[in-house]
Formats: structure tokens, sequence, C-alpha cells
């Protein structure tokens, strides 16, 4: 596994809850090659005495080097984990997700805010509909075959959408290709409603028609 170690002094932002880790905080990265150039690799995170701090997601490739897990050592950074996370999320919001109007699109995964940083995800239609994610790092694309399962064994709704967001995804040094990751792609073209008004939108892209 991967070793980051972090300058001396510059702990204290990963202590008070700080996902982010950038590359001016970091002293050295040890480990295999092949590791660290692999985007979204799991690395164990250290002070300059080797105090364990965390465990993060590495991303040479980003201008976010590391993306915080877990504070806690006991915690193993597996599916286990992130399907926790996941089931964690939809219960936050699952009377936004049962008041919804069926032609609503409503957020059920919020990134740092869940855990998951980088993952966005809306559902349209309930069970019926579709789940539009967004996997906007390295660190939750690596997971991406867990965080779909979870997202279907939790919605009941087998048509999982990814859409990319081009430029973020470029920054992350990740592939940019939009498609359906399970059952059914959504249709070009949906009547979606939000804050007493409805308009055409493509939930795939995020490009709102003109009336």
């Amino acid at each position: 596994m991967l070793t980051i170690v972090i300058k001396q002094g510059k702990e204290k932002s990963i202590l008070a809850g700080d996902p982010y880790i950038y590359l001016s905080a970091i002293e050295r990265v040890d480990g295999r090659p092949a590791e660290k150039n692999k985007p979204g690799a799991t690395a164990t995170v250290v002070t300059s005495s080797r105090k364990f701090l965390a465990r993060a997601a590495y991303n040479a490739k980003s201008q976010i080097a590391a993306r915080v897990w877990t504070l806690r050592e006991d915690e193993p950074v597996d599916h286990a984990m992130v399907k926790r996370r996941v089931r964690a999320a939809l219960a936050r919001r699952l009377h936004s997700l049962q008041a919804a109007r069926p032609d609503e699109l409503v957020p059920i995964v919020l990134g740092d805010e869940d855990g998951l940083s980088g993952l966005l995800v809306e559902s349209y239609g309930g069970k019926d509909g579709y789940l539009v994610c967004r996997f906007q790092s390295a660190a939750v694309e690596a997971w991406k075959i867990g965080i779909v399962q979870a997202l279907i064994a939790e919605t009941g709704c087998p048509n999982v959408y990814e859409r990319c967001d081009k430029l973020i995804r470029e920054g992350e040094g990740l592939h940019v290709k939009s498609r359906a990751l399970a059952g059914e792609e959504p249709p070009q073209r949906l009547m979606v409603s939000e804050r007493g008004r409805s308009f055409p939108y493509d939930i795939r892209t995020g490009f709102e028609y003109p009336k």
C-alpha cells in the first residue's frame, strides 16, 4: 500500500476534517510505481514522524493529490465501507425521495457531505426511473462497481446512467464517456419540475431545452 508522508505542520487541516490533501502538503509518497500511477489507489497518510493520520485515495494526476476516506485507523477502505456510505446517504434523503413528484430530480448522494468525495447522484422517477451519477474523482471511480451495486440494491431502480463533466474528469486523469452503467439509458428529453416550474431537460447532459 502507498504511504503519504505529510509535511510537518500540514497535518492540522486533515485532523480538522478537511477531506482534501494538496500536493503542497505532501513531503513524499512511498510505494511501488504501479500503485503511485493508479488513480484512486488507497494510501495510508502519516505525519513526518510516521504517526497515522488517515486513509485516503491518491491521484498523482489531480490538483487534489489525495482525498481522505477515513481518520480511523481501524476502518478499512473496501467495498463494505463504500456500500455503507451509499446506504447512509440514501437514508439521509429518504424523506425527500419519497415526497418527490415523479418528474423531479432529487439529489441522493452529495460527495464530501456523504464521505464519497466526488460522487453526485440524482434520482428521477423513483424505482421506475433513472439514477444519474457523476464520478468526479478518482477516489469514487475506483469503487464504481460497488457504488452502482449499492445504489441499485438500496433504491430498487435498475437504470443507472453515468453523466461525465469533461473538464472535471480530465483534470482527474479519467476517461470521458457518458453511458448507461446498468439497465436502460434515459430518453434525450424529459419534463422536469423544479421550484414550481416545469421544463424539458436532458438528464444525461444537464441541457435545458428552450420552450
